[in-house]
């Protein structure tokens, strides 16, 4: 991975909100890997419950693979 900075414009209430989400020490990385790990969790439990509500007759069987 390149240690290229790169710079992202945000609005001045954005840069607030992040930054009482970070931790003492914490950089804005950590908290944005922190926080894109934390929305692909959460699309992951989206996609699950989907799966687990959805109508049986529209799931196909493991046996039909």
């Amino acid at each position: 991975m390149s240690n290229a900075n790169k710079r992202i414009p945000v609005t001045e209430e954005r840069w607030q909100e992040l930054n009482e989400l970070k931790d003492a020490g914490e950089t804005y990385d950590d908290l944005l890997a922190e926080l894109i790990k934390e929305h692909q969790r959460h699309k992951l439990a989206a996609k699950a419950r989907e799966v687990r509500e959805a109508d049986s007759d529209e799931l196909t069987s493991l046996d039909e693979l």
